[in-house]
């Protein structure tokens, strides 16, 4: 089918040639010259048949909202946009009444497989009615991994995006327990070689996971990770998990201790937070502090690095309409 894909960075830019290599036509825009194919959104739209699917792939927050505010006026009855970025599940609902009113559908989708999704497919939340999920239907089986699970329609506008944030909640949980654990085991003289350690988990045991390969990966690359500041960062989604959690009196204590401890690491040179950063840098291309940072808490200023091949992947610009961060978060 066609689609229209608006933002082309790291996973965007991805994305496209994952489905073009699924024979879809896909129309790309981004600010970043080199990588449009399209000069403007207005240009993107014309090419695209009707009923049209405009992909939207930028920051969230005021980058997405001015996005889908210029493609309500592009648009006609019938067509429908899908946000995949990391938007807060309350801007969908605003986004689907607004579009609604022009008789637009809308889909969140949460999404989820960083840097290695080109490959290995993106796991994928969609929200939103099913008529209009079934016009993106085949974008999704086209991005989704391989075989009967991978993506899921988890239910009405936002639960693509709330799915997304909790499991990026749980994300964060788990990282900080590696991330704890081999901090234990460089502690203690007993201990020769916690990169071995790590890499027997890899089989037969119950904590086996993605993560624990990455992170393996990450300490290959630099066992002591020596060359990594102990300063992580947070997407943002981790913050709305706890918020979430404290509004439906849910209890999240490891999340909660998870999101604290990144916290932590703004303030001193914690080897737990350079075991969160190394496994950020290794699924997401996320940058990692290689030094104290030139000011702030923003990913990718001064003394930041990325992990090889992240800058390619990488090249254009997220958002058409501002310079702003990444449209996704941890993964």
């Amino acid at each position: 089918m066609d689609l229209g894909l608006v933002g082309l960075g790291k996973m965007g830019g991805n994305m496209r040639e994952r489905l073009r290599r699924g024979g879809h036509t896909v129309v790309g825009f981004d600010r970043n010259r080199d990588v449009s194919d399209v000069a403007s959104l207005a240009e993107l739209v014309e090419a695209l048949p009707s009923p049209k699917v405009v992909w939207v792939m930028v920051p969230a927050g005021e980058p997405t909202r001015a996005t889908v505010k210029e493609l309500a006026e592009l648009l006609s009855p019938g067509d429908v946009v899908v946000d995949g970025g990391n938007s807060r599940w309350t801007d969908d609902q605003l986004h689907a009444a607004f579009l609604a009113e022009k008789q637009i559908g809308y889909v969140d989708c949460g999404v989820s497989g960083g840097v290695w999704g080109l490959e290995n497919g993106y796991a994928l939340m969609y929200g939103g009615e099913a008529s209009d999920v079934e016009k993106v239907q085949p974008i999704f089986d086209t991005l989704k991994p391989e075989g009967d699970h991978g993506a899921v329609h988890a239910g009405k506008v936002g639960a693509g995006h709330f799915s997304k944030m909790v499991h990026n909640g749980i994300e964060y949980a788990i990282m900080q327990s590696y991330a704890e654990g081999w901090e234990l085991l460089e502690k203690v003289d007993m201990v020769d070689n916690v990169t071995e350690v790590f890499r027997s988990w890899r089989e037969g045991t119950v904590i086996r996971s993605w993560l624990l390969d990455l992170m393996v990966n990450a300490l290959e690359d630099d066992p002591g990770l020596e060359s990594i500041r102990g300063y992580a960062e947070d997407s943002g989604e981790g913050r709305w998990t706890v918020e979430a959690a404290i509004d439906n009196a849910v209890p999240v204590p490891a999340i909660t201790a998870a999101l604290f401890a990144r916290f932590v690491s703004r303030q001193d040179d914690s080897p737990a937070m350079k075991a969160i950063a190394a496994m950020r840098n290794q699924f997401g291309g996320h940058a990692v502090r290689t030094g104290a940072p030139a000011g702030g808490d923003v990913e990718g200023k001064t003394g930041a690095t990325q992990a090889p091949g992240a800058a390619e992947a990488g090249a254009g610009q997220e958002n058409p309409t501002s310079g702003a961060g990444p449209a996704t978060g941890e993964s």
